[in-house]
């Protein structure tokens, strides 16, 4: 999610929460899961605890410090909505986002329940983008969740994709990020998955993104049916019925 592209701010990751537990099998080989450990293994402070879910009150203010606009990808290394976070901590960084409103942020869940809980109480704005992930059929039921929430801007990550998500329901969906399993012991993820998926998109108006199709020896393929595909909407309010987000591996320490 903290991916560049030529229709957005600079990326970047923010962290006041690292840590989290898997709930589906798209955390199988989760890639935050290896960087916290690598990094409590040297030594780096804010992951002495591993991957244990850990709150970090001093990394609350940093959005404070980008002048810049950016494109704030929240908790890479954690899930927002995760159970060990209390309500008050998620408020808390929702304060942050509404406070320092030059940048926009994107959060990322699969705990779409506790969205669905907590959605009544979360100062939703236009500069706050809301996602949830959806790896095979099985989980599509949390597109239902994240399309009854407040949220003005809704987006799913398809990701990592690992099976056919044929007949999706896309209305009050704003963006669609596709990708492929990445990293040691990737699983396979068929192209025509993903060209189904768009053309899903395409019949429903809704933006899609293809990050990429998996990692082999030498790089990382980031065309589909050779191309790039970086569709921003051209405007990022709700237009649909049912209205009230890259990996962030090429970073050295997570903040």
């Amino acid at each position: 999610m903290a991916e560049n592209s030529q229709t957005e701010p600079a990326g970047e990751t923010w962290n006041p929460i690292t840590g989290c537990t898997k709930v589906s099998p798209g955390c199988k080989h989760c890639y935050a899961e290896r960087i916290a450990l690598r990094l409590q293994a040297i030594g780096q402070p804010k992951y002495a605890n591993g991957f244990r879910v850990t709150l970090h009150e001093d990394a609350l203010a940093r959005p404070h410090k980008w002048k810049r606009p950016r494109m704030v990808f929240v908790n890479s290394m954690s899930d927002l909505l995760h159970d060990d976070v209390p309500d008050e901590f998620i408020l808390r960084v929702f304060d942050v986002m509404h406070a320092a409103r030059q940048h926009t942020y994107m959060a990322l869940t699969k705990r779409a329940e506790r969205l669905s809980r907590m959605d009544a109480i979360l100062p939703w704005a236009l500069h706050i983008w809301m996602g949830v992930t959806v790896e095979n059929a099985e989980y599509a039921w949390r597109i239902d969740h994240l399309r009854r929430t407040g949220a003005h801007v809704r987006f799913l990550s398809l990701e990592p994709l690992l099976g056919p998500l044929p007949d999706l329901d896309l209305s009050g969906i704003d963006r669609v990020f596709v990708g492929a399993e990445s990293g040691p012991g990737a699983r396979p993820m068929s192209p025509a998955w993903a060209t189904d998926i768009r053309g899903q998109c395409r019949e429903q108006g809704v933006s899609f993104s293809f990050k990429q199709r998996g990692r082999n020896r030498k790089r990382v393929t980031r065309t589909l049916d050779g191309r790039l595909h970086r569709e921003t909407p051209s405007v990022l309010t709700p237009t649909r019925a049912c209205s009230p987000a890259s990996r962030p591996e090429q970073l050295l320490i997570p903040m």
